[in-house]
């Protein structure tokens, strides 16, 4: 991924300039995302930083194949975060628009921000019910956390354990799990890496292309505005 080149199409560029003037919006926490701080205006460009992302591997979870998709997009969520809870409902919309012919790939980890303690281990929860129950048991974990939540760090972490139990995740071994908290440096790892992606809030999300694009999306963009980013690549020769 850090050899990637920085092949946009036009289309596409206009989108992410209009990305990156929004970002007085999205960096203050407004209608886009939430955000941890302001980002400095110095330094690398958003596109360059997004290389820094670490390369996709069987640690990730997915929708679709990573390996053979021509588009994956790989989206830094905080459970917590008000703006993640939209995005996400846009993601399954764009996996159910693309699920046929396996070109679009979904790829999630964690950014819990500090400003939502509870998501830290709302996230470690995933992952134990990951560990306990595999990918599928993850995703509908996780879309359950989505939907019950009000955000904002409002979730009862009561609830944890009984979403686990519906999702077919023996209770002991999960409240063994959650004590142990085996998956912690995980998911430190992986806020690090969207930190040095360049990710300053939630969601925050890198679109990248088997031809060479990388395209860093900032905030809880609508449908129809990543719909088009995904078709120009898809369409691109």
């Amino acid at each position: 991924m850090k050899d990637t080149k920085n092949n946009f199409l036009v289309p596409a560029a206009i989108i992410i300039a209009g990305a990156l003037i929004a970002g007085g919006i999205y960096f203050g926490g407004g209608a886009r995302g939430t955000s941890n701080q302001a980002q400095g205006p110095n330094g690398p460009s958003a596109e360059e930083l997004a290389k820094n992302a670490k390369p996709i591997s069987s640690d990730d979870h997915s929708i679709g194949n990573p390996a053979t998709a021509s588009v994956v997009i790989i989206e830094y969520s905080d459970l917590e975060c008000p703006f993640c809870k939209t995005f996400h409902t846009t993601m399954q919309k764009l996996m159910d628009t693309y699920k046929d012919g396996g070109k679009v790939a979904w790829v999630y980890r964690h950014f819990p921000l500090n400003i939502h303690p509870k998501a830290a281990t709302e996230a470690l929860a995933t992952e134990c019910v990951a560990s306990l129950a595999g990918n599928d048991a993850f995703w509908q974990y996780t879309n359950r956390i989505f939907e019950i939540t009000p955000s904002n760090n409002q979730l009862d972490l009561a609830e944890l354990p009984k979403l686990a139990k519906e999702v077919g995740v023996d209770p002991t071994k999960f409240d063994a799990c959650m004590k142990a908290a085996t998956y912690k440096q995980k998911i430190d790892a992986s806020t690090q890496d969207a930190v040095n992606a360049g990710g300053d809030g939630t969601p925050f999300s890198i679109i990248i292309s088997k031809k060479g694009d990388v395209i860093p999306l900032v905030g809880a963009y609508p449908f129809e505005d990543v719909k088009q980013i995904i078709d120009s690549l898809l369409a691109k020769k």
